[in-house]
């Protein structure tokens, strides 16, 4: 066992976690899924987590540029069929693992595809969607006004949102239900630790 996640990365995965599970439970409210808040407090509430995840992704942003961990979420243009393939057959058939976890490369090739469309797409149309929601009042009646409008930005909004949603199924689905044994991938992101050389060997007696 040998540290793969630094300690910043857990708490950036579960802080970012709790923050995006809070939008999405405040959001549908507004959106008028439910009601259970009230308008009034769930856009507050809404507002102040989206403030936080803004300032939290702004630092993580950072910290990766600083660091070169960016580099682990570029799609490396190879290997991306066989996990797949993987994935869709090769692991109910009981094949090896594809793709061998390290400190330099901690995501196999299909999880940097999914990471890079959430940083690169989703994320940056619900950042910038929601910041231009909340200066409504200030873009109303402006050259912005010609190109843009609150449906459409709405619109956009809600579309990211439910990618997200999509994204968050699959990455619990996936978490969940591929690794060996089942728990590996939610250890290695609560403790940072996790077996370099593929699956853990049984503990000696």
């Amino acid at each position: 066992m040998i540290r793969i996640f630094t300690r910043f990365e857990v708490f950036w995965h579960w802080t970012q976690a709790a923050l995006i599970f809070g939008l999405l439970f405040t959001g549908l409210e507004l959106h008028g899924s439910y009601a259970l808040l009230g308008f009034g407090q769930a856009f507050a509430v809404h507002i102040v987590l989206a403030w936080a995840l803004i300032a939290l992704w702004a630092f993580a942003i950072f910290w990766h540029l600083t660091t070169g961990e960016w580099r682990q979420y570029v799609p490396t243009g190879t290997g991306v069929a066989r996990m797949a393939a993987y994935y869709a057959y090769g692991i109910f058939s009981g094949e090896a693992k594809p793709f061998v976890k390290t400190r330099s490369a901690k995501h196999n090739p299909l999880q940097r595809l999914a990471y890079f469309a959430f940083k690169a797409a989703i994320a940056p149309a619900l950042w910038i969607s929601g910041l231009l929601l909340l200066s409504y009042n200030y873009w109303d009646g402006t050259w912005l006004s010609g190109p843009l409008s609150l449906a459409a930005v709405a619109g956009v909004h809600v579309t990211a949102a439910l990618a997200l949603i999509v994204f968050l199924i699959a990455h619990v689905y996936m978490a969940a239900t591929t690794g060996s044994p089942w728990y590996e991938y939610l250890r290695a992101m609560v403790t940072g630790y996790d077996c370099e050389e593929g699956e853990c060997l049984p503990r000696r007696r």
